[in-house]
C-alpha cells in the first residue's frame, strides 16, 4: 500500500499538477494540505475521474484538508483535531483506507516567533500529541501524515544557523516532535534514510530550488503496529520542478 502527502498550496490553482502526479505515481492514499478552498469548491469530480474518490475540509482562502483513496470511499472517522471546540482553523482530517487510520494534518506555521501565532501552533502540537497517544493506545495501524510545518534537526535545513529562530525550528517545538517518537511513533523517511540529506520543501525566493535550499516539513510518522510493514519511503523531488508547482513535494511510503 504506497500512502502520500502532498501541500498542494492551492488545490484548484494546481490541479493540473496534482492529477499528472495521481496519474504517474498513482499512490492507494493521498493526504492533501492547505487546500485554500472552501469546501463547495474541491474538484471533487476531477478527482473521481482521476479514479479517486475522497473526503476533505476546506476553508476560504486558508489552510484546508483531504484525503484520497483510490477506487474507494475513504471512511471518514474525525474532522477536526480534538481538544478545542472553538478553533475553526481546517486543519485535520482522518479515515480508514484499507486497514490502515489515515490522520492527514497541517500544523500551524507559527511566525513570527514568540507571538500569538507561535503560542497557537505549541496548543496545536499538545492537542496532536494527546491524540496521537490516545491512538497508540488504540492498538490499531495508522499514520499521521502531512506539513508538520517543524524541521525535526540540523540535517532537515540546508543552513540550520539561519533558522535558529523561526517558528518552524525553535527548540520548543523540535521537542514536541520529539516527544511524538517517545510515544513510538516512527519517523519513515528518517528510518530508512538515515544519514541523507533529504528535503520535502523549497521557497519560490532566492532562487532556493535551483539552490537546492531545502527544509523537511512534511513527515509520515508510522505506529507501532504498522511500523515493521514499512518497505520504502521517498520524496517525488522532481515535482517541486514541474510548470506551476506547488512549493512542496510529494513525500510518499509504501507498505506491506
Amino acid at each position: 500500500m504506497k500512502i502520500a502527502s502532498f501541500n498542494i498550496n492551492g488545490i484548484n490553482g494546481r490541479l493540473p499538477v496534482l492529477l499528472r502526479w495521481l496519474e504517474e505515481a498513482r499512490p492507494d492514499a493521498v493526504c492533501l494540505q492547505e487546500l485554500k478552498a472552501p469546501q463547495a469548491k474541491f474538484p471533487i469530480e476531477a478527482i473521481r475521474d482521476a479514479g479517486y474518490e475522497a473526503v476533505w475540509s476546506g476553508q476560504k482562502s486558508w489552510n484546508g484538508v483531504a484525503i484520497l483513496a483510490r477506487g474507494k470511499e475513504p471512511v471518514e472517522t474525525r474532522r477536526a483535531l480534538p481538544g478545542d471546540d472553538d478553533d475553526e482553523q481546517s486543519r485535520y482530517i482522518e479515515a480508514a483506507v484499507n486497514g490502515i487510520l489515515i490522520g492527514c494534518l497541517y500544523l500551524p506555521n507559527g511566525n513570527p516567533a514568540p507571538g500569538a501565532k507561535f503560542d497557537y501552533k505549541l496548543r496545536w502540537c499538545d492537542r496532536l500529541i494527546k491524540h496521537a497517544r490516545s491512538l497508540i493506545k488504540l492498538d490499531v495501524p495508522a499514520v499521521l501524515v502531512g506539513d508538520y510545518n517543524i524541521i525535526p534537526t540540523d540535517r532537515d535545513v540546508y543552513k540550520p544557523e539561519r533558522w535558529q529562530d523561526d517558528a518552524l525550528f525553535r527548540s520548543e517545538v523540535r521537542a514536541k516532535f520529539r516527544s511524538l517518537a517517545k510515544q513510538g511513533w516512527t519517523d519513515a523517511l528518517r528510518t530508512l534514510h538515515p544519514d541523507e540529506e533529504i528535503y520535502t520543501f523549497w521557497d519560490y525566493f532566492r532562487n532556493a530550488w535551483g539552490r537546492n535550499a531545502g527544509l523537511r516539513l512534511d513527515h509520515l510518522l508510522l505506529s507501532p503496529v504498522v511500523a515493521p510493514r514499512l518497505v520504502a519511503a521517498e520524496v517525488d523531488r522532481d515535482v517541486r520542478g514541474w510548470d506551476k508547482a506547488s512549493d512542496h513535494a510529494p513525500v510518499w511510503i509504501e507498505l506491506t
